[in-house]
C-alpha cells in the first residue's frame, strides 16, 4: 500500500521547535522528523525523541546554510558562518565549492547525530534542500552509505502532473531539475530514496487549507515536508509559518486525510 510520510524539518533549531515537533509526534500527527546536529540544542534535545523511535523515522537534517560549521570551513565560510542559500547554489553550479571542506563538514554532523542519537539516522536529507546540489550530493550519498547504509535519501523529484497539481510549482520545479538522478545515483550505492515529494508554499496563509494538496497523485513512498514549531530565533525567515503550521496540525485529521488520498498514516 501507498504509505505517507509527513517529515517535520528543522527539529533542534531551538528548543521550542524541538518540543513542539516532538508533541506532535506524541499525538500521531507526524511520522517522521529530519534533525539538525549542527545546532547546540541537538545535545539535549535528541532525549526528546528516544520515546517516539518506535512511531517515527529519525533523520539527519544536513546544513550547509546560514549556520556556522562544527568544523573548521575557511574556503567556505571565512566569517565562520556558511553562506545563504542562494550563493551556495551559485558556487555548486559554477564548480566553486571547497569540497574537502564540505566532506568533513558533513562527516562532522553524522557523527555528532549518532553520538547523541545513539543510532544511525533512519533517512538523511539537507537543510534547503543543499543536499541535492552538484558536489554536494555525492558527498552526501558517499556518506550515507558509509553511516547509514540502511537509510534513504530526501529526493524532490515528482511527475510533472503531481507537480501541476499542487501551489508553489516554481520551487518545485527547481527541486525536480537538482533531482535529476538521484534515485539512480543513490541506487549505485545501496540507497533507497522516497518516490514523490510535495510540501512546497509560499509560508503564508491558511496551511490546513493548502495541506490536502501536498497528497494529490502521491507515489508508493510519499513525503510531505512541513516545519511545525514555536518561538522565534533571528533571521528565520518561515517563524510565523512555524506557529500556524503546528496550530493546523494539532486540529487536523492526518490519518483521515491520507486515508482519503489512499495513503497509509502514521507507520
Amino acid at each position: 500500500m501507498r504509505r505517507l510520510i509527513l517529515c517535520a524539518d528543522d527539529f533542534g533549531m531551538s528548543r521550542e521547535i524541538s518540543e513542539t515537533i516532538a508533541a506532535l509526534a506524541a499525538d500521531n500527527k507526524l511520522n517522521a522528523t529530519s534533525c539538525m546536529s549542527i545546532h547546540p540544542g541537538w545535545a539535549v534535545d535528541a532525549a526528546l525523541l528516544e520515546p517516539l523511535s518506535d512511531r517515527m523515522q529519525i533523520g539527519l537534517h544536513l546544513t550547509f546554510t546560514d549556520e556556522r560549521p562544527l568544523t573548521p570551513m575557511t574556503g567556505t565560510s571565512p566569517d565562520g558562518k556558511l553562506l545563504g542559500i542562494d550563493p551556495l547554489i551559485f558556487n555548486a553550479i559554477s564548480g566553486r565549492l571547497a569540497l574537502e571542506e564540505i566532506k568533513a563538514e558533513v562527516a562532522a554532523q553524522f557523527a555528532r547525530f549518532v553520538r547523541y542519537a545513539g543510532r544511525a539516522p533512519d533517512f538523511v536529507d539537507g537543510h534547503q534542500h543543499a543536499h541535492l546540489l552538484p558536489g554536494i550530493r555525492s558527498i552526501v550519498l558517499d556518506a550515507t552509505a558509509l553511516w547509514a547504509p540502511q537509510a534513504w535519501v530526501r529526493n524532490c523529484y515528482d511527475h510533472w502532473s503531481a507537480i501541476a497539481a499542487r501551489p508553489f510549482r516554481a520551487k518545485a520545479v527547481e527541486g525536480w531539475l537538482f533531482s535529476l538522478g538521484l534515485a539512480r545515483a543513490a541506487r549505485r550505492r545501496g540507497l533507497r530514496c522516497n518516490d514523490s515529494f510535495a510540501g512546497y508554499y509560499a509560508f503564508e496563509g491558511d496551511y490546513a487549507a493548502v495541506f490536502p494538496t501536498f497528497l494529490a497523485k502521491a507515489g508508493t513512498a510519499h513525503l510531505v515536508m512541513c516545519h511545525p514549531g514555536e518561538g522565534f530565533i533571528a533571521g528565520d525567515r518561515i517563524a510565523a509559518a512555524r506557529v500556524v503550521e503546528a496550530e493546523a496540525l494539532r486540529a487536523m485529521q492526518v490519518a483521515d486525510l491520507a486515508a482519503a488520498h489512499g495513503l497509509a498514516f502514521p507507520l
